[in-house]
């Protein structure tokens, strides 16, 4: 099949994308050892205009990944602690009667919540209620809040980069599966290697260094992000994405026999298109001209693993959603796109 080809225009913006993030990579590298994978996804989501969803146990710098991706990327930053007692307009904002010192008038001013940041880490996210959920919801898919019935639009670009301690769930609100479906990817931040742990220590109990320099602005950002989606995708690559993500509703006709026994729901089409998006940022982090079916195939664990519902039979023989993926991959041939 042949490989769709690009301007030099486009071959030259293309060029920046890579060179640009992988400046980037390095300069997340220097305070955060390891994680190259979870660095990797969630520049990915950045450059998709997507969100994330970090999960992994307290203590390995989920935060810190957070803050240092805003500050390389020279973006205004939120960290909005969740408890159970946030309410929405703790996130979103509240009108104000203010008056007018010289006119003795009164009007209504609109104070914006920390919502209003391009980066916005909503740490433990499953801590609040749905009341409160349902407020970042909005924001996450129509990036505008509501508030006295007005609508006030959130800075662009905007992201959210939620975290979740897969531990501790007592006192927690399980996010319902129409918000988790917001999320482009999960991502699983795991415990680091003997030496990464050992550079860790030596890292952060010496003299701390210098901050992090902003590698690119919101406008080179928000070029970059428009930019991706014009990144070509060859038919078979999209064949491919469908069929992955109909192979996991077991009652469709083409899902492995391992999907009916273990799945009661699949995913939805916004996994498709998930996966084409997110494989699109991808080929552009890596300075390809197209996606390619390694990046699809690299980004299907991160996209499925929160959209797939299980039932008792994968509890009781110990399969995750990161085995069924695998599974997936390993049974639908590369040309079953074709």
């Amino acid at each position: 099949m042949p490989t769709p080809t690009a301007d030099d225009a486009d071959l030259r913006q293309l060029a920046e994308v890579h060179a640009a993030f992988a400046r980037l990579k390095q300069e997340v590298g220097r305070v955060i050892v390891g994680q190259h994978d979870v660095v990797e996804q969630v520049l990915v989501a950045i450059l998709s205009g997507g969100h994330c969803l970090l999960v992994g146990v307290p203590g390995l710098a989920k935060t810190l990944l957070v803050k240092s991706i805003a500050e390389s990327l020279g973006l205004s930053f939120s960290r909005i602690q969740f408890t159970p007692d946030l309410m929405p307009a703790d996130i979103t904002g509240t009108e104000v009667i203010q008056e007018d010192r010289s006119t003795g008038a009164r009007e209504l001013r609109f104070l914006p919540g920390p919502i209003f940041a391009q980066v916005v880490l909503a740490d433990e996210i499953n801590r609040t209620p749905p009341k409160t959920q349902a407020a970042l919801l909005e924001a996450m898919q129509e990036r505008q809040v509501t508030v006295g019935g007005a609508r006030q639009p959130l800075p662009r670009p905007f992201f959210v980069l939620a975290t979740q301690n897969p531990i501790e769930q007592e006192g927690t609100y399980p996010l319902p599966e129409a918000q988790r479906d917001r999320f482009l990817f999960e991502v699983r931040v795991r415990y680091p290697s003997e030496e990464e742990e050992l550079q860790i220590v030596r890292q952060t109990t010496l003299a701390s260094g210098a901050g992090l320099s902003p590698i690119l602005s919101a406008e080179q950002m928000l070029a970059h992000q428009e930019f991706v989606r014009r990144i070509p995708a060859p038919e078979h690559v999209l064949r491919y994405a469908t069929l992955l993500a109909r192979s996991t509703r077991p009652d469709d006709s083409g899902a492995p026999e391992f999907v009916r026994q273990y799945v009661t729901w699949g995913a939805g089409p916004r996994a498709s298109q998930s996966l084409v998006l997110a494989a699109l940022a991808r080929a552009g982090l890596h300075g390809r001209p197209c996606a390619t079916l390694d990046d699809l195939r690299a980004v299907a664990a991160p996209v499925f693993r929160h959209r797939l519902v299980l039932n008792f039979s994968a509890e009781a023989d110990n399969i995750g959603p990161d085995d069924l993926v695998r599974r997936l991959l390993e049974c639908i041939p590369r040309e079953a796109g074709a």
